[in-house]
């Protein structure tokens, strides 16, 4: 069943896989936002996990353990981020977009050392007979196990963010810190956890690119994949599920590019290879204009706090 030399269902699995970091790296971005705080570090925090995880797993010939290393990697990261916003009361937006420059510059330092280096294969689900089953076998049943990790955790910050007292509180906290520190909350404790959070998804999505995506390292391999989460979360309106159809957007926009590309297809890749990019300027504009309040950004999104104010 394929059209021309582009097998659908090999499409849908592909965009799967490619949407993976994206969905980590944003859904993590939409906590840290819920509660208040602008981090444009993202990309920074996904290449550092990158790097990390890749080490890690190297080292230890374990990918499980990559990950792991990857997700402590943007934590680490994220810590720095979340000291200087949180205690030092830094400006968000420069800080973010400081230390993206510094994850980059760091991993390219640590990653000389191991290019040209394949890192241990990240094995796939066994789910038996069901994997054989045409079509929806490759489509469902055929993912390594951090694909079906990120739709749960699409389903589990849904879950917190509508359900759980957890939830209401940081939502209060990103709506109105003023008010949520009078009824005795820990602001800024609860902006720490939403960040290192957040920071640590991020460092796994960039672990899933350097162990599975692109099972190598290179500088600057993430290529704007930071970027492109933070401009799903806009897209998304802060709403989880969105998140999950944004990054399978965005994500079928590449994997389409490179299926036409291989095809031979008579039509300029470079505009579908631009369109994921050009579509983050635009949201990241609007967000910066004035406008993210008519999309449901959050009240107190990139305000500091302090309780002696």
């Amino acid at each position: 069943m394929d059209f021309g030399s582009i097998n659908p269902f090999v499409l849908v699995a592909s965009l799967m896989v490619a949407s993976v970091p994206i969905i980590l790296a944003a859904i993590g971005e939409l906590v840290v936002e819920k509660a208040g705080v602008l981090n444009l570090g993202v990309e920074g925090m996904m290449i550092m996990g990158a790097i990390c995880g890749f080490v890690t797993a190297v080292e230890t010939s374990n990918p499980y353990l990559g990950f792991v290393g990857g997700a402590a990697g943007g934590a680490a990261l994220s810590l720095i981020f979340a000291f200087l916003t949180q205690s030092l009361l830094a400006n968000q937006v420069a800080t973010g977009l400081a230390l993206t420059l510094f994850g980059l510059g760091l991993s390219s330092l640590i990653g000389q050392s191991y290019v040209g280096i394949k890192p241990p294969l990240t094995p796939e689900v066994p789910f038996g007979p069901l994997a054989d089953i045409p079509g929806l076998g490759v489509v469902l049943f055929q993912h390594d196990w951090v694909v079906y990790f990120s739709i749960l955790l699409i389903a589990a910050v849904a879950w917190v963010l509508k359900k759980a007292r957890l939830g209401l509180i940081l939502r209060a906290v990103g709506e109105n810190h003023e008010a949520a520190h009078a009824l005795g909350y820990k602001v800024q404790r609860i902006r720490l956890l939403a960040i290192l959070f957040g920071g640590a998804m991020a460092g796994m999505g960039g672990a899933y690119i350097s162990l599975v995506r692109v099972p190598q390292w290179t500088d600057g391999i993430t290529a704007g994949a930071g970027w492109i989460a933070l401009a799903i979360v806009v897209f998304a309106s802060w709403k989880p599920w969105r998140v999950l159809v944004g990054a399978y957007l965005f994500g079928g926009i590449t994997v389409l590019q490179l299926n036409l590309q291989a095809a031979g297809s008579s039509i300029p890749v470079e505009y579908l290879s631009m369109s994921p990019y050009l579509i983050t300027i635009v949201v990241l504009v609007i967000m910066s204009s004035g406008k993210g309040r008519a999309l449901n950004a959050p009240a107190a999104l990139g305000q500091n706090f302090h309780a002696s104010r």
